[in-house]
């Protein structure tokens, strides 16, 4: 018998209900941000010029909140409301389905913090090797540099931050949200269902990965981000806790915000490119033994609350009377 939902809803029933409710977001998405966007641009613009308006006025200091603002909702409307919904058909209304439950320890959040920081030492050099490799193909370098400077004025404009209350409220609206909104649509729902429908976790991770890096549209960034989304798999795969994961990607923004600031406050010209250090890639080697002994110390940490874990999943998938496998699934990877 094929894996199915607490509902009863095969793999394939679950992955459409993902797309469509994905599709809605996308329109939510562009609707919350152009009612925004009408608040920035000036009176009267004509539709032909409705575009270059758009984008001047989001990179113009006063209306830094809306530019925020816009940046939040889509989130909120591309990643948290799809998961959401798509658990609530396929499972229920329990977030546990999402990844929220209490067990975790301070151990787990504390190594979690420490593998991302890792992470994005391991993948720093890949950067450096896609745009040499790039390079050579003039068309789709064209188009990488295009997407870099839109998205580095993007985050200039975001980022125009001049005090501290500011700082704080950045935080929480470009560092804490899409980690969170991001969490919870890409482990919380799609690795989660991939793991149990395909009951390969290695390729559930990699191709959630691979999405999750193209969804941040860069291409230079491709590969550096994929592998960033590969750890954060393995992270959740590993603790079955989204709070792990959502803590981590946010401490992640977060240091990358607080350079930013921090360049602010020096009046500083923000340039994107300078806050990532330049790594050899000999010491991006050196940063993949040191995650392997991490993810280690991860597991032996993580053993005690993911029985706990495990065991509150087959209570409640007793209660629904509704046993999704046929025969146990496969959990071997990385144990």
């Amino acid at each position: 018998m094929e894996y199915k939902s607490v509902k009863g809803y095969t793999g394939v029933a679950q992955v459409g209900f993902l797309l469509v409710f994905v599709g809605l977001g996308f329109i939510l998405a562009g609707a919350a941000q152009f009612i925004i966007a009408m608040k920035m641009v000036p009176a009267g613009t004509g539709l032909q010029q409705m575009e270059a308006a758009m984008l001047k006025a989001m990179q113009d200091p006063k209306n830094v909140f809306y530019s925020r603002l816009a940046q939040v909702s889509g989130t909120f409307f591309l990643f948290f409301i799809p998961a959401v919904l798509y658990t609530l058909v396929s499972h229920g209304k329990n977030k546990f389905w999402l990844g929220f439950n209490p067990y975790l320890n301070v151990y787990q959040v504390l190594l979690g913090f420490l593998i991302m920081f890792t992470a994005n030492i391991m993948a720093a050099p890949l950067e450096e090797m896609s745009r040499q490799l790039i390079a050579h193909l003039p068309s789709l370098d064209a188009m990488a540099k295009k997407l870099e400077t839109a998205y580095n004025d993007q985050v200039v404009a975001l980022s125009n931050l001049s005090s501290w209350p500011e700082f704080l409220m950045a935080l929480v609206i470009m560092a804490f949200f899409p980690a969170l909104f991001e969490e919870l649509f890409f482990r919380g729902a799609m690795q989660n269902l991939l793991v149990k429908w395909w009951r390969q976790p290695f390729i559930a991770i990699i191709v959630t990965a691979l999405l999750f890096s193209l969804i941040h549209a860069s291409i230079y960034l491709f590969m550096s981000r994929a592998v960033l989304g590969f750890v954060l798999g393995l992270m959740y795969f590993k603790t079955k806790n989204i709070w792990i994961n959502v803590i981590a990607h946010f401490l992640n923004n977060a240091i990358a915000l607080a350079q930013l600031f921090s360049m602010s406050k020096a009046k500083v010209k923000l340039d994107i490119s300078k806050i990532d250090p330049k790594i050899e890639w000999w010491f991006g080697i050196l940063a993949v033994g040191l995650l392997f002994f991490l993810f280690r110390f991860l597991d032996r940490y993580s053993i005690k609350n993911s029985m706990k874990i495990n065991a509150r999943e087959q209570l409640l998938l007793a209660a629904s009377n509704s046993n999704p496998f046929s025969n146990n699934q496969n959990n071997s990877f990385g144990n």
